[in-house]
């Protein structure tokens, strides 16, 4: 299973700034891939080799480097007298905590469409063992192997895309806590370390990609925290140095490159897994970067082109953390019925269809009015 990140709208519940809404736009192309990804890999037989999208989970690295550069948006000069640590955490957890929420209700109601041989632990769950789970969820609390009711070593079974929010919380606590400090020669000393070891886990690790994370064991959390800390810590840097590209049509241009890097077949095949290892650190290493940077030089675009990023950017965080549920009950169907690909797809649209509309009906009658109503209640004094 290989689910993605962490996506934040780059106002990141500091309505005193704009929006950079052209990165706001590639979050939600980036959540887009997301889905047509996982509802792709039911076919795949679980080898990473047979992928359609073929590299879709490098979306939450990129959802990474656009929340890290966000949050140093956000908040570097808030710092201090304006702004402490609680406030900062109170601020995060507005923004992020009501979706998790409601993407492990969505978990737990589409609990009952999950069984089958792929989820071998559903058959013998207790109603009580899955309300405990939810509730665990709800509050940021991994599972450990033993305790999970799956079957596949999920730290979140309910709605497996919910581990990357668990980094992003800890990159947020580290950034706080005090490498937001950090002057910018230190935080690029940082960066070039944490890339090194991005590259010692592609390249000379046993699978050649980044896939893992989301499950609370030694090699899960290395892989998570490898995943994590470059470009979260790069997007911070990112946004310091000032590092603009001006082009035309600067989404269009962003959202073909994004799309183009996710999509890409995986190389070497079995035998050289070192060369997708590469491809995959260029692409996290280098062209994420590149590609923000460019989408980062259109701050207060206009345009046809940017009501769709807009609208995309809006519910991308929603979209990500509520289509897994679908992914469940869909990857089931097909693994279980046998159901070849070209019957598979009129499924699939509606899938990703229903996918989309729950997104948006989660983020207008819940999301944001209680991201509204909480932040009334907790941000008056931050």
């Amino acid at each position: 299973m290989t689910s993605s990140a962490a996506a934040t709208s780059t106002n990141a519940t500091a309505p005193a700034k704009s929006h950079y809404v052209v990165l706001d736009g590639l979050r939600g192309v980036a959540a887009l891939m997301v889905v047509a990804f996982h509802l792709f890999e039911a076919y795949s037989g679980g080898s990473p080799h047979k992928q359609i999208i073929n590299h879709g989970y490098l979306a939450v690295d990129f959802f990474f480097l656009l929340s890290g550069f966000v949050v140093a948006y956000a908040y570097d000069d808030r710092w201090g007298g304006q702004m402490s640590q609680w406030q900062f955490y109170k601020r995060r957890l507005v923004r992020l905590q009501p979706m998790i929420v409601i993407g492990g209700l969505i978990g737990a109601a589409l609990l009952a469409f999950q069984h089958s041989p792929m989820f071998p632990r559903l058959e013998t769950v207790t109603t009580w063992q899955v309300i405990g789970v939810m509730l665990l969820s709800f509050v940021m609390i991994p599972l450990i192997p033993s305790a999970e009711i799956r079957g596949w070593g999920e730290i979140y079974p309910l709605n497996g895309p919910q581990w990357s929010l668990f980094y992003e919380y800890v990159a947020n606590i580290l950034y706080a806590v005090g490498l937001r400090k950090l002057p910018i020669r230190w935080l690029a000393a940082l960066v070039a370390v944490s890339a090194l070891a991005l590259v010692g886990l592609l390249v000379l690790g046993p699978r050649g990609d980044v896939i893992g994370g989301w499950a609370l064991d030694a090699k899960g959390i290395q892989i998570g925290l490898t995943r994590v800390m470059f470009p979260f810590f790069a997007g911070v840097l990112l946004m310091r140095l000032g590092k603009r590209i001006k082009v035309r049509h600067a989404f269009l241009l962003c959202s073909l490159l994004l799309i183009a890097a996710l999509s890409l077949p995986r190389f070497g095949g079995t035998g050289r897994l070192w060369v997708n290892g590469l491809y995959e650190a260029a692409c996290v290493i280098v062209l994420f970067p590149l590609i923000v940077a460019i989408g980062a030089g259109e701050k207060d675009a206009t345009g046809p082109s940017v009501r769709v990023a807009r609208f995309f950017g809006d519910m991308s965080y929603p979209l990500y953390i509520t289509h897994y549920p679908l992914i469940y009950v869909y990857t089931a169907w097909v693994v279980d019925h046998k159901i070849p690909a070209a019957q598979g797809a009129v499924v699939g649209a509606g899938v990703f269809v229903a996918a989309v509309a729950i997104a948006w009906v989660s983020l207008k009658l819940y999301d944001e009015p209680v991201r509204r109503w909480l932040a009334g209640r907790l941000l008056r004094r931050a």
